[in-house]
């Protein structure tokens, strides 16, 4: 007798969320792996470049990046006069890249129609000597979604952390090529051949995004020190021709963004160009350089939000 097996999805358990908000539904996927956000809609219109269940997330699409984002050069740092070795996880420039948990189940925490928190330890392994429950809520709005992260130290000492995350925005069916960006940058971080900083500059010339640029004309894996604007709110819009816009904001101590465009993100009808836009805690190489880098006290906790919004 044959017994019918139905593969599990690499992606793990789908948490489906709907609100009924002021411009129609709006709905969302959030995967338990990497608690990633797959699907974001307001009223119909795409605010997320989404990707199928059955598939691994293409790119890091709408991962959590954590205990750290981006690059650790090496995959090597200093604590306590120690070297600690991570294990290089971006083989092909032998670095350490995006945290610990871009592969892990998380557990689910607390569900409703409208929201859904999932956890995560992180344990102490190669190159990582702490002990962290991490969290990551995500919560529907009238025009969008609000993604809460949390961290708290369970170990005996003081713990580094620093977290991102990595969705890529769309504006409904525009073509990525012909949206604009515009975001509040200030400085570049300057990198090397393998992507880990050297430096930083002033954010001018073809580095200066705040009176918009054609993405179609960009070509970017960059990260930037932007500012808030005078409500305290960093924001980067993502604006189509029409004038339809997608807003993606954090709040101001997350005072780090990358801009990652491919012109090969596979979907059914092939490669097509996607931008992620990455709220960052933190820039490249944050436990080597201290930049933005938190350390949490024993038993202590952290928590900061961004969010993706379909502005009215």
């Amino acid at each position: 007798m044959t017994t019918m097996h139905e593969p599990a999805p690499p992606t793990g358990e789908q948490y489906r969320l709907r609100h009924d908000g002021a411009h129609g539904p709006v709905e969302a996927v959030v995967t338990s792996v990497a608690a990633a956000l797959r699907h974001l809609t307001v009223d119909g219109h795409a605010l997320v470049q989404g990707f199928d269940a059955d598939v691994a997330a293409p790119f890091g699409c709408g991962i959590v990046l954590a205990p750290w984002p981006n690059r650790v050069r090496d995959g090597r740092w200093v604590h306590k006069d120690a070297v600690q070795q991570l294990d290089l996880t971006e083989v092909e420039r032998t670095n350490a890249i995006h945290g610990l948990l871009r592969n892990t189940p998380y557990q689910l925490v607390e569900k409703s129609d409208d929201a859904v928190t999932l956890g995560a330890a992180v344990v102490p392994q190669h190159g990582w000597p702490f002990h962290l429950w991490t969290t990551v809520e995500y919560r529907l709005t009238g025009n969008g979604i609000t993604v809460t992260h949390g961290v708290t130290n369970l170990g005996a000492e003081p713990a580094p952390y620093a977290v991102g995350t990595h969705p890529f925005i769309r504006v409904g069916s525009h073509p990525v090529d012909d949206l604009t960006i515009t975001a509040q940058t200030v400085e570049h971080v300057m990198v090397d051949d393998r992507l880990n900083p050297v430096g930083m500059e002033p954010a001018e010339g073809g580095w200066d995004l705040r009176e918009g640029r054609r993405i179609g004309a960009l070509a970017l894996d960059d990260a930037f020190r932007v500012e808030p604007d005078a409500d305290g709110m960093i924001r980067t819009v993502l604006a189509a021709p029409d004038g339809t816009e997608t807003e993606v904001w954090q709040e101001a101590d997350w005072e780090w963004l990358q801009l990652f465009i491919t012109r090969a993100f596979p979907t059914a009808e092939g490669g097509v160009t996607a931008i992620a836009v990455e709220p960052m805690t933190a820039p490249a190489d944050a436990l080597n350089s201290g930049v933005g880098l938190r350390w949490i006290e024993p038993g202590a906790s952290w928590s900061g939000s961004w969010g993706i919004c379909r502005p009215a």
